[in-house]
This record gives C-alpha cells, sequence and structure tokens, in this order.
C-alpha cells in the first residue's frame, strides 16, 4: 500500500480525461505527490466541467473515458508506487434535462416509483396545489406564457410508444395512465380502446409491467399516434386548455424557475434546482449511489475517498460510520483515508466521533493567511473600506444581511417547511398548541441569521458541548433583534431543535414529528451560510480581499504566532492526515494571489494614499451616465482583484498581453457583481450597470485613457510583488511540513494568480512543469529567476523528497513550537518536528515587506535579520545542524540557530538535527 505522503488535486471532464490524467502520472511522481486525488469520476450530466452533477452513479463517466480508462489510469498509478483518491457526492445527482433516469422515473411514476424515497421530497405539501405532486420548476418563463408561446410542447416517442412534454432541454414523461386523454381523441378504435386500457392502470396492481406491454402496443400504431399531436400543439386557446389539462394529470406540476425560492417542495443542493438532494441516510439509497464506488474499492481501484458537502447529508456521523464499515468489509485493515469537505467555523473542530481521517483542508489555508497579515493594517484598510464603499467594516455585518437576503429569497421556502415542521411540533402539545405559524417563523429566522456556523450534529440524544456553545451563541444574537413579544419563541426552538434529547418523548409521532424538524433545520443551515457567505458576503465585503475565501472566518484579519501553533498541535493529536490546502476548485482568489494582496496589510497606510489617487485617475475613464459604475466598493474591489492577479512580467503597454488578462478579469468582474446581488443578480441581471462596469475595465486595461491609472497599478505590484512571493514560499512550505498531509491544486506548482472558478480551473500546461522539473539549476538561479514561478515548483520538490526519504517524521512526528529572540523576533516562525532521533527544524519570516525594502527579490538580506535567534530545546543543543534548502552556517555555544545564518541564501530553510559525532560541546554548525 503506497504511503500517503502528498496529494495533487486534478479537474476531470472531457477535456482533460482520465487518460490525460494518467499522461502526467510520470511528472507528478518526479515531483513527490504519492496520491492523485480526482474530481468525481462517475457518469455527470454530458459536458460537466466539475463532475458534481451525477445522473448515473453505476458507471465511470464514458466522457471520462469509462472505465477501461480508469484502469489504465490506476495500472500507471501502480507503476510509479501512486494511489488514487477520488471525490464523491452522496448528498445530489443532477435533475432536469433527459439525462438521469431515477428522476424521470419519478415524475413519471410519482409516489409509486422505486426512486421516489431517493428523492429528498416532501409529497405532502402545506400547499394545496402540490398535494402528492412534485414541483418541477424549470420553464424559463411563466407557466401560461410557455404554453402561450409553444415552447411546452407534446412529443411522442415512437419507437418506445411513450408521450412525454418538452421545455427546451427538459423531459418531462407523462404518467402512463394518463395517456387516454391524448388517445381518446383518436377516430380508430384501437387507440381509443388502448386508450381505455391505459386509463385503468392507476387501478391494476402490476401497473409498470402492464404499462410496458401496453406502451409496445402504443409504439406498433405510431403512424396513426402522430396526427393526435396537433390537439396539443396550437397557438388557439382550445388547445392550450388541453396541453394544460393533460399537464395537470401528472405527478408533477410543471412551473417557472422562479417559483422555486417560494414553492419548493424537495431539497436541492443549496438553492440550484438542477441539482436534487438524496436521502443518503436510508441503505437502498446509499447502496445504490455507492454501489460503483464499492466495487472499484473491492478491486483495488480506489485508495481513498473525498466526501463532498458532508453537512448535506442528515446525519454525518452516521453515514460516515456506515460508509467506513463498509470499506474495512472491503479491505480489510489496510489504511484506507476518508476526507470530509467542511467549513469549521471560528473556534469548531471536526468532530471526534466521526471516523474520518480529516477535513479537505480548507481550515488550514485560513490559518496561514491569519498568520500572514499584519493586525496594524486592519484599522486603515477598514477605514479607506467605509471611505470609499459605505458599507461595514465587520465581516459579521455582511454575513447577517446576506443571510437575511437568502432566508427571504432563494431560500425562503425551504425555511418555511422548518417552520411548517416546528408548526406541527408545537400543536401536538398542549403546553405549546396556541404558538403560531408567524411567530415560529420570526424566531426561527432571526436563529439562523445569528448561527455562527454551517450546521449542528444534534442525535437523538441531544447536542455535544461543542454545538451547545455555538448554539447558545444563535440565540443570543436572535434575542438581541427579535421583538421582545417573540423571546418566549427561542427556549422551544432551544429544544426542539436538538436542545433536549429526543428519547424523553415516548415512540410515536411527536418523536418523529420533532426529529424530522431537527433534521430539516440542520440541512437548511449549512445551504443559507453557504450561500450568504460564499456566495454573497465574499463578494461584497472589500477591506482586504485575501481575508475573504472559502472556509476563513474572515470576521478576523489577523492571528498570532501562538494560535497556528495552538492548530497545529491540534492537528497533530486529532487529525494526523488532515489535507493541508491552500488551493482549492472552490477558492476565491489562488494561493499567491491572496499571498500578495497579504502584503498590502503590512503597508496599509501607503496603500491608502495611492488608493484615493487611483479614485482621481478614474474618473476619465467612467462613461457618460454611469457616473457610478462600478461604485465605490466594486471599485476598490477591482483594484484589489487587479494588484493581486497582475501576472508576473506582464507590461502596462502589452497591449496582447492586457487583452488577454482583460477577458479573464471580464469573466470575473460578472460574477462578483452577480453573487455580491447589490447592483445586478442572477436572477435579475442588469445588463446595462454590468455593461458600464466592464466599459471602466476595458478603458482602464486596454485603452490609452487609463494609460496613468494602469502604470500606477502596475508599479504597486512591482513594488510589493517580492513580499507576496516569500509570503508565498512560506505558505508553500508550511503546508508541505506541519501536521497533515498536503495537498496541492492543479497547476499551482508554478505562481497561482487565478481567480474565482472559471479562472481557476483553465488549462494547466503540464509539458512547461516537467521541462522546469527537469531542469538542475542552483537554488541561486531558481531565486534570481524567481518570478517564473520554478522556484516554487523547486522548493515542493526538495520538500517532498524529504518527506518520502522519512515519512515516519511527518505522519508520526510530534510537533514543537520554538521560541525566537532578538531583533525581529516577531517576524520569524520556527517549529521542530520530531519523531524519535529524526528531528526537522523549519524556519519562516512573516510579516517580512519592511525588512525586503527594495530588495527585488523575495529574500530578506541575511544581514537585515540582526540578533535574530531560534532557540533549540536543551536536549538538542549539541546536535549537527544541516541546512536542507540553503547551508546553515552557523556557531552558537548556547545551542541556538541564528536566523542571519539559517536564511543566508533562500528565503526559508529545512534544517535536519542529528548527534554531533564524538561532541557534546553543544556547538551547531
Amino acid at each position: 500500500m503506497t504511503e500517503l505522503r502528498a496529494t495533487l488535486r486534478l479537474q476531470l471532464h472531457k477535456g482533460f480525461t482520465l487518460a490525460d490524467a494518467a499522461a502526467q502520472v510520470p511528472y507528478m511522481a518526479k515531483l513527490g505527490i504519492s496520491h492523485l486525488y480526482a474530481s468525481p469520476i462517475l457518469t455527470a450530466r454530458p459536458g460537466s466541467q466539475h463532475g458534481y452533477d451525477v445522473i448515473d452513479p453505476s458507471q465511470v463517466n464514458p466522457e471520462l473515458g469509462g472505465e477501461e480508462a480508469l484502469v489504465h489510469l490506476v495500472d500507471t498509478l501502480r507503476a510509479h508506487d501512486m494511489g488514487l483518491i477520488v471525490d464523491i457526492v452522496p448528498n445530489h445527482m443532477a435533475v432536469g434535462g433527459d439525462g438521469n433516469p431515477w428522476w424521470l422515473d419519478v415524475l413519471e411514476w410519482g409516489q409509486g416509483s422505486p426512486y421516489a424515497a431517493f428523492f429528498d421530497i416532501q409529497w405532502q405539501s402545506h400547499d394545496p396545489l402540490l398535494s402528492g405532486q412534485l414541483l418541477v420548476p424549470f420553464l424559463r418563463t411563466d407557466y401560461g406564457e410557455a404554453l402561450r408561446e409553444g415552447t411546452l410542447e407534446l412529443h411522442f416517442e415512437a419507437a418506445r410508444g411513450r408521450f412525454h412534454a418538452q421545455h427546451f432541454e427538459h423531459r418531462l414523461p407523462l404518467t402512463p395512465p394518463s395517456y387516454d386523454s391524448i388517445l381518446r381523441a383518436s377516430d380508430d378504435p384501437a387507440l381509443r380502446a388502448l386508450g381505455q386500457r391505459f386509463a385503468r392502470l392507476g387501478r391494476e396492481n402490476d401497473s409498470r409491467a402492464e404499462a410496458q406491454r401496453l406502451c409496445v402496443e402504443l409504439a406498433a400504431l405510431a403512424e396513426k399516434v402522430a396526427p393526435l399531436l396537433a390537439h396539443f400543439q396550437g397557438r388557439d386557446e382550445a388547445t392550450q386548455k388541453r396541453l394544460h389539462a393533460l399537464l395537470e394529470r401528472q405527478h408533477y406540476r410543471v412551473a417557472s424557475w422562479r417559483t422555486a425560492a417560494d414553492d419548493i417542495n424537495w431539497r436541492r443542493f443549496f438553492d440550484i434546482n438542477e441539482l436534487g438532494a438524496l436521502r443518503a441516510e436510508h441503505l437502498a439509497v446509499f447502496e445504490q449511489t455507492h454501489g460503483k464506488v464499492f466495487e472499484l474499492i473491492e478491486r483495488g481501484l480506489i485508495d481513498g475517498l473525498r466526501i463532498d458537502h458532508i453537512d448535506g447529508l442528515a446525519n454525518p456521523r452516521a453515514y460516515c460510520s456506515r460508509l467506513r464499515r463498509r470499506i474495512s468489509r472491503l479491505r480489510g485493515d489496510a489504511p484506507f483515508p476518508i476526507f470530509v469537505e467542511k467549513i469549521l467555523g471560528h473556534g469548531e473542530l471536526l468532530p471526534q466521533a466521526w471516523p474520518v481521517d480529516g477535513s479537505t483542508g480548507y481550515e488550514f489555508m485560513n490559518q496561514v493567511s491569519l498568520l500572514q497579515h499584519d493586525p496594524h493594517g486592519e484599522l486603515p484598510l477598514g477605514k479607506l473600506w467605509q471611505e470609499i464603499s459605505g458599507r461595514p467594516t465587520a465581516f459579521d455585518d455582511e454575513v447577517r444581511q446576506a443571510r437575511r437576503l437568502v432566508l427571504e429569497g432563494s431560500l425562503a421556502g425551504d425555511l418555511e417547511e422548518v417552520a411548517q415542521r416546528l408548526l406541527h411540533v408545537a400543536r401536538h402539545d398542549i403546553a405549546t398548541r396556541d404558538l403560531t405559524l408567524g411567530a415560529i417563523r420570526r424566531a426561527l429566522r432571526e436563529l439562523i441569521v445569528h448561527f455562527p456556523i454551517y450546521r449542528t450534529y444534534a442525535p437523538a440524544c441531544g447536542r455535544s458541548q461543542q454545538d451547545r456553545r455555538f448554539f447558545q451563541q444563535a440565540l443570543d444574537g436572535a434575542r438581541q433583534t427579535l421583538a421582545e413579544a417573540d423571546w418566549p419563541l427561542l427556549p422551544h426552538l432551544d429544544d426542539w431543535l436538538g436542545g433536549a434529547s429526543l428519547r424523553t418523548l415516548p415512540p410515536g409521532r411527536a418523536r418523529r414529528l420533532r426529529a424530522q424538524a431537527l433534521t430539516r433545520f440542520q440541512q437548511l443551515t449549512s445551504p443559507v451560510a453557504a450561500k450568504a457567505v460564499e456566495d454573497t458576503a465574499l463578494y461584497r465585503a472589500g477591506v482586504l480581499l485575501s481575508r475573504y475565501d472559502v472556509g476563513f472566518d474572515a470576521e478576523h484579519f489577523s492571528a498570532t504566532v501562538e494560535r497556528f501553533h495552538q492548530a497545529c498541535r491540534e492537528r497533530a493529536v486529532q487529525h494526523p492526515r488532515n489535507l493541508l490546502a491552500t488551493a482549492t476548485h472552490d477558492h476565491k482568489r489562488g494561493e499567491d494571489c491572496r499571498a500578495r494582496l497579504a502584503v498590502l496589510s503590512e503597508r496599509a497606510a501607503w496603500y491608502a494614499e495611492r488608493v484615493r489617487h487611483w479614485r482621481q485617475l478614474a474618473q476619465a475613464l467612467r462613461t457618460s451616465g454611469a457616473a457610478q459604475a462600478p461604485d465605490g466598493g466594486e471599485e476598490a474591489i477591482l483594484y484589489q482583484a487587479i494588484i493581486g492577479s497582475w501576472p508576473l512580467g506582464l507590461r502596462p503597454d502589452d497591449t496582447e498581453g492586457l487583452q488577454h488578462y482583460l477577458q479573464r478579469l471580464l469573466g470575473w468582474q460578472r460574477k462578483a457583481l452577480r453573487e455580491a446581488k447589490l447592483n445586478s443578480t442572477w436572477s435579475a441581471p442588469n445588463e446595462a450597470y454590468e455593461a458600464a462596469c466592464a466599459d471602466f475595465l476595458r478603458c482602464l486595461l486596454c485603452e490609452p485613457s487609463g494609460q496613468p491609472l494602469r502604470n500606477e497599478l502596475a508599479a504597486t505590484v512591482a513594488a510589493i510583488a517580492p513580499a507576496g512571493a516569500l509570503n508565498a514560499l512560506v505558505q508553500c512550505v508550511l503546508r508541505l511540513t506541519t501536521p497533515g498531509v498536503p495537498d496541492l491544486y492543479q497547476g499551482c506548482e508554478f505562481w497561482d494568480f487565478s481567480l474565482v472558478d472559471p479562472d481557476n480551473r483553465r488549462p494547466v500546461d503540464f509539458s512547461a512543469r516537467l521541462s522546469a522539473l527537469q531542469s538542475d539549476d542552483t537554488p541561486a538561479g531558481q531565486l534570481a529567476s524567481w518570478q517564473d514561478g520554478r522556484i516554487k515548483q523547486w522548493l515542493i520538490q526538495q520538500t517532498l523528497a524529504l518527506r518520502a526519504a522519512q515519512p515516519q517524521l511527518f505522519s508520526q512526528g510530534s510537533y514543537h513550537p520554538l521560541g525566537v529572540v532578538g531583533e525581529h523576533a516577531g517576524q520569524v516562525l520556527a517549529f521542530l518536528r520530531s519523531h524519535g532521533d529524526e528531528h526537522l527544524l523549519v524556519i519562516v519570516p512573516r510579516l517580512a515587506a519592511g525588512l525586503l525594502g527594495e530588495h527585488g527579490t523575495p529574500h530578506v538580506p541575511a544581514q537585515r535579520w540582526g540578533d535574530t535567534t531560534v532557540v533549540l530545546p536543551d536536549e538538542l543543543r549539541s546536535w549537527q545542524a544541516t541546512g536542507l534548502l540553503g547551508p546553515c552556517h552557523t556557531e552558537n555555544s548556547q545551542g541556538s540557530v541564528m536566523v542571519a545564518a539559517a536564511l543566508a541564501e533562500f528565503p526559508v530553510n529545512l534544517i535536519l538535527l542529528e548527534p554531533r559525532a564524538g561532541a557534546g560541546d553543544g556547538r551547531s554548525s
């Protein structure tokens, strides 16, 4: 079994298949990767760029090359002593369109479908128009308009003898008993008789088998059926009424996409109508959605799993336990890592009871980011942001506003369902039967608005201590914004939503109602958080963009070295194989983009002065009639986006390069405007405003009128780029050496100045990376040419080689923070990884922009460190120090390491400590 040392994430799609991945295995092996970490490989919607929209979990995606290509990939991995970790999607699958057979069967047979219980559908909706029906909100216009315009059409599939309605790409099968409404219009006795037999289907026990036989007979009469379609396809009122009457007989109610926010009666992935949630807690669903994965695991083709959106599941602990037991039966005691995609809030730890190896590492991104932000920059940057934008500086304020927006908009129907369930709970108890739906709804809304984390995990016995703490924060916040008359609701919500054990209630309806309400509530807070934070607030806030990314506790600007050390120690004990990510397919800004922007926290006053000047220069770029497009906040965010993502080497007069860069930024800008939901939205795009913002950006980057401002922005990038690169190298080495398993994202071995998807999923030039890896340049040479990114790749390769040579040091080694003393002690972080007699000293700078000065490389000149010294433990003071990334020339009788010596020739260093042969005088060299 290949030792898990480092993973590299690849995004698979029809443009980069399993065969393409196999072609890059030799490069990944040479880099030092132990496991390829693949995006979902099961059959997704045709053309999918990410694989999360699965339509058939029973086979490997043909667009990726199918199972044959997977076997070839694994054979190639095995030949290079590598393994495969695969991303799976247990919470949802793609619906709508015409590709998901399970969904189409539910539309055709309703509650009689064997897949009706697979999807999380509320068949007994509180809406009387949906009793026993499924809302299908896929129409591009209102229902009546679709009928009038003829975009909702009746079709007959002659080969199968089946009828369906069609609206663009969406196929809507008709239930066979309703075929009579079509066939009775025929003059042909055989068709009319067949129609009567279809009409009787609902009254027969074996309706599906009989329907199949009748459809075969209908297919034989296909030429007589075609003329009947005309009765339902005209533009006249009578025809429209006939089609409407036919559709009313279905197990679904077809409706405009706009109805989903309020009327949806099935759970989605967040607010995406094309992704329907699955009930993975049901054994049959679990087995059928995971069957192919289990087969591949049993065959030895998969060596680990990444579980997407664990918070969407009804009971994540039970799911993980079932998954672990199943895999143990297939693979015995062989190590098999399971990682869960989980956003951890401030102070939140992954539940210890989950039998998983850890998270996918978003929280590590946050920990490194906090370490690299200067707390002294928060106040001046916040003041600048408020001055320009007029918006709050506190990220929590943005989040609460966004939560209200989401609960009143795209997830209003989901909130209503939980409120309705809680009303049933209240009415079932004499003590609470007078509580009204309105009061419950108001209190529930405020509770979710103030929820500090994505969700709790209260089982039947009640909340954990951690969840009690977070729930109490939500209660306290809700009390601050609720009218006093509604305060009495809060203790009831506390009890019903996990505060009181379900076991205090006798088995029966009361317990069942409360359990259902609790489950739905816990599945609601997560999408509310995701939509409010990731898809809204992260695009509205602009104090400093490097503090706004997926998984960040963005309400905090910076953190101490001690806090970083504490997080590393906790991870070493609790989840030593946790993934450590600094770039992902979900990030809003690339890892090196964030590292560069973090430098602005160290030069806040300087930056604020420049921005005020830029705004004056920018007046010449605004088109007439659009004086405030972009508005102040959007303009400030745009400048940061440009500074963070500006490619190294791009000149402000490079016409071709700027055009290419403009296209990337235009895609980002459109998404940023719509996600922020302030001046435009996805549901109601303000195209005139978006065009004005695009014109501003185009003038800035590509027109002569933008040259003065363009020159200023390029100069700002040049001034902070070396410090940003130094931050990036530090970030890189911390990911590779702290407790956990480093996870690399495709292409990020070179500098990663990407923006949000799809920009961060652009094709990777692997040939250039392989060529760079084969060069024999010295560290000094790498440093001299740092702008090409090879220095980062070299650092990765060197450190991964060390992980391969001393695997136990990293997989089982302890983590010891080390003290630093001297002139610049606060600008150095040092720690020791130890296992037996193996000891690795890691020394990196932080907040070192001032030490670089005008130095044009990401390397602090040795003399500027002065007397700054890392203090070694007493027991290691006589050991010999050997620098792995650069020589460690130091002589110190006190058993300390001078930073000036350790970082004399390279920006960071890894130092092996070994017993000195025949010496014990406490000297290091």
